[in-house]
């Protein structure tokens, strides 16, 4: 079996190269005009508007750079071969649409390889213990983007199983596609687990793409690849065919170049699915009209603000230039109108960050959630957990030569959701959650906390489902970091305003010069 995955493993990246030979092979020598480094969605559909542009001419831009710029990064696991047919469709679907159509229409989009198709992608998690797996339908989020137009253009490389196998593992590595790279400082840490979904945009492979996040999965990789990521209120996307962590804390969401890009693909993929329960509960946040109207300049007038410097700033994290740097933006940020209320405090924050109630509720949801993915598999190499941990442990030389699977163990070890230890740990979050960030909100008349994107407010809003953006912020000896709004279930709409406001007064983000023209 070693021998088949590493056989596997060459026909992958041999066809891969292949198919973008023969797909760009296609384009008869045809060039587009248009550039698509920093091109953003509006830019581009003037561009189908004004003829200047199609989506086979843009589809075979980011193809050509992927070829040229992948093998280095490792960003993208493997590209859709039917891209260029889909591409096709969009043009013809643009020549006789009789209405408006939607802002991704033609657009590629990259999903990180945790999200699944049913079409010639795999669906792998990184993992060679799911490849040849076939899902019996697209997921959630993946048949609303193709209900828009959107074009998949591949799947993006990934932590290995999203971060959960061990607490020794390389962010953005996974025994599929290898280690990802930050585009900026090639030996920096990309971070995880969305680390080619947030590399991607930055080195401008794709236009806009897809992440997971269980705690911090989209906000850190956005911070340190200068992109801007939204993790979704927990249900305002759905999670359905999607491999899982924690049904408790999982979300998908948009990593993109900018603000208004990353909203252009949250208004797609948000609403019900009869498949996850949890969007039952987060579609009363929907504003009716999307949240494309909440791009507003003036977003920060008014708006209060708590700064959590304890203990999110000037840690091993954080480096004092760091901070400095945050800090010379916040006069910009008073500037323009916002009301910032420094050294706020949550007062249990240490709790929540030492303890091990999210720790236990993520083991327990795991078990539960992966064994029920693998058994609605049309066909799968494993059907449990228990499966996979044999798997890993019988191709040792590709699945555990990188980390141990402690983190499997310990999930296999644990007794169901019944359990009275998962029940307590819940409660235990759900209070921290109450006496702590829900308390400093309504106390200080918040309307939103800021932190260092690469901190411990990840957790604090992942154990009860909070939203979070992050937006880029600056570079640290070349390497970027992000700082990250955070608010209550459902305040996506003023957390966008800010973070749309923040970015136009500042206007921070650059392209990766190894990537770049300029």
């Amino acid at each position: 079996m070693a021998s088949y995955i590493r056989r596997r493993l060459n026909f992958d990246m041999s066809w891969s190269a292949l198919a973008l030979l023969l797909l760009l092979d296609q384009s008869n020598g045809h060039k587009a005009q248009f550039s698509v480094e920093e091109a953003t969605i509006d830019e581009i559909q003037a561009a189908f508007k004004a003829g200047t542009l199609t989506s086979r001419q843009l589809v075979e831009s980011y193809l050509h750079r992927i070829a040229t710029f992948n093998p280095l990064l490792h960003a993208i696991i493997e590209v859709n071969p039917d891209a260029l047919t889909l591409a096709d469709k969009a043009d013809e679907e643009r020549k006789i649409a009789k209405k408006p159509l939607s802002p991704l229409h033609g657009i590629p989009i990259l999903l990180k390889d945790n999200i699944a198709t049913k079409d010639k992608l795999n669906t792998t998690a990184g993992s060679f213990a799911l490849l040849g797996s076939v899902v019996p339908r697209d997921a959630g989020v993946v048949r609303r983007l193709r209900k828009a137009g959107a074009i998949i253009i591949g799947k993006a490389n990934l932590s290995e199983w999203a971060n959960f196998k061990s607490t020794n593992s390389s962010n953005g590595y996974s025994s599929r596609g290898g280690q990802t790279l930050d585009p900026y400082v090639l030996g920096a840490d990309p971070c995880g687990s969305s680390s080619g979904s947030a590399v991607s945009p930055a080195a401008n492979l794709v236009a806009v793409s897809l992440g997971t996040e269980t705690d911090a999965s989209i906000i850190c990789p956005a911070s340190r690849n200068a992109v801007v990521g939204i993790k979704p209120t927990v249900g305002l996307t759905s999670r359905a065919g999607v491999v899982p962590i924690s049904h408790t804390q999982d979300t998908v969401g948009p990593l993109c170049r900018t603000v208004s890009d990353a909203v252009e693909v949250l208004d797609v993929i948000v609403g019900f699915d009869k498949l996850d329960r949890a969007t039952r509960l987060a579609a009363r946040f929907i504003p009716k009209g999307g949240y494309k109207q909440f791009l507003k300049k003036d977003g920060l007038k008014g708006k209060r603000i708590g700064i959590i410097r304890d203990p999110f700033f000037t840690t091993a994290q954080n480096p004092l230039e760091e901070t400095l740097a945050i800090d010379e933006l916040l006069p910009i940020m008073r500037k323009v109108g916002a009301e910032l209320i420094d050294n706020a405090t949550i007062k249990n924050v240490a709790e929540i960050l030492v303890g091990n109630s999210e720790t236990t509720v993520l083991l327990f949801d795991f078990k539960h959630d992966i064994n029920k993915y693998l058994a609605s598999l049309i066909k799968s190499p494993v059907r449990t957990l228990a499966d996979i941990i044999a798997f890993d442990i019988k191709h040792a030389n590709e699945e555990l030569n990188k980390s141990g699977q402690e983190l499997f163990l310990l999930a296999e070890s644990t007794t169901g959701l019944q359990s009275m230890v998962y029940k307590t740990a819940l409660e235990t979050d759900h209070n921290l959650t109450s006496h702590g960030i829900d308390k400093l909100i309504k106390s200080s008349k918040l309307d939103a906390i800021l932190a260092p994107s690469f901190s411990g407010i990840t957790s604090v809003a992942a154990i009860r489902g909070y939203p979070g953006i992050s937006v880029p912020a600056g570079f640290d000896k070349g390497v970027p970091f992000g700082i990250t709004f955070v608010g209550k279930r459902g305040s996506e709409p003023t957390l966008i305003e800010i973070a749309y406001s923040f970015e136009q007064a500042t206007k921070i983000r650059k392209p990766p010069k190894l990537f770049s023209k300029g």
